[in-house]
């Protein structure tokens, strides 16, 4: 009896279609024809005498075997970049393609520091960048869609390795009137909880900094939420409330044209943790270790 091995290629569309939930949006991240991308995925079910995706006009519903497949398929291609990322490990350090994540609340500040150095010393490697949430970036990671995320922590990740890069200290971001006069230093309970506005859902740093504050209540005005620090610091320059920063940011100049006045907060807890992860037991663990300390020196 011939036993037919799915290829790679299949794998890939089949992997693309269920992230992507749409033909035509799987075939333009998979760079080919929408025919193409459903031609190769019929295929695949011609060979293995199963049906793993129903199609109609509308929806794309994967089968419970189809989403068995998935799972397996994006082992195998783990698997498979793994492989190429041993050969690669053996060649000279820090150099080829390496694909990473950065979360929105580090890329702006950390990143315009350490890139042009890093393309001056490291002349051999070819950086590809996502700017990804943290939960979306961790399971870009798990994926095998990224090689390394930058992220704060702490932040559930499941089995990685990791390396230290900074601790980034959280600040309290106050307009320049406030009545209070902000001290050298905040306590958490100069925070009021109707006037704090924090980013939404989906960003770790809203997580650290109530984390910090150790007020259980203070969850922040429901109706004043930020998609960005950059709109947080405009809405405080506007008298709309008050919000927390990094550290990072500030020092790179978040406040620069505004009138926001930012203090340390003061609390044990005060600080999150900077820091670069990558599959465990990935064979190209020496090149991260480098690109760590690349990003410590920037």
């Amino acid at each position: 009896m011939s036993t037919y091995l799915p290829t790679l290629k299949q794998l890939q569309y089949l992997v693309a279609l269920h992230e992507h939930g749409h033909f035509g949006r799987a075939a333009d991240a998979s760079f080919v024809s929408q025919s193409t991308l459903s031609a190769g995925i019929r295929e695949l079910e011609s060979l293995l005498g199963v049906t793993l995706v129903e199609r109609s006009r509308r929806v794309v519903r994967f089968t419970a075997l189809g989403n068995q497949v998935v799972e397996k398929a994006h082992r195998v291609l783990r698997e498979t970049e793994e492989l190429a990322d041993l050969v690669q490990a053996a060649g000279k350090p820090l150099a080829g393609q390496l694909r990473m994540s950065v979360i929105p609340t580090i890329a702006p500040f950390m990143l315009p520091r350490f890139l042009p150095r890093l393309r001056r010393e490291r002349p051999d490697l070819e950086l590809f960048l996502r700017e990804e949430t943290s939960h979306d970036a961790v399971e870009s990671l798990q994926h095998g869609r990224v090689d390394c995320v930058l992220l704060a922590l702490p932040f559930p990740t499941g089995e990685v390795d990791k390396a230290h890069i900074a601790d980034d200290p959280i600040y309290v971001a106050f307009p320049k009137d406030d009545p209070r006069d902000p001290p050298a230093m905040v306590t958490a309970d100069m925070i009021d909880d109707g006037r704090l506005l924090l980013l939404e859902d989906g960003h770790c740093l809203k997580d650290h900094a109530l984390a910090a504050c150790n007020r259980p209540e203070l969850r922040g005005s429901t109706t004043m939420i930020g998609t960005s620090l950059h709109t947080l610091v405009q809405m405080v320059d506007n008298g709309l409330g008050l919000t927390m920063l990094p550290e990072m940011a500030v020092e790179a100049g978040i406040l620069n044209g505004t009138q926001v006045v930012a203090r340390p907060l003061k609390s044990k807890q005060a600080s999150r943790e900077i820091a670069l992860i990558w599959r465990k037991n990935s064979p190209r663990r020496g090149d991260f270790e480098l690109l760590a300390e690349e990003l410590r020196a920037g």
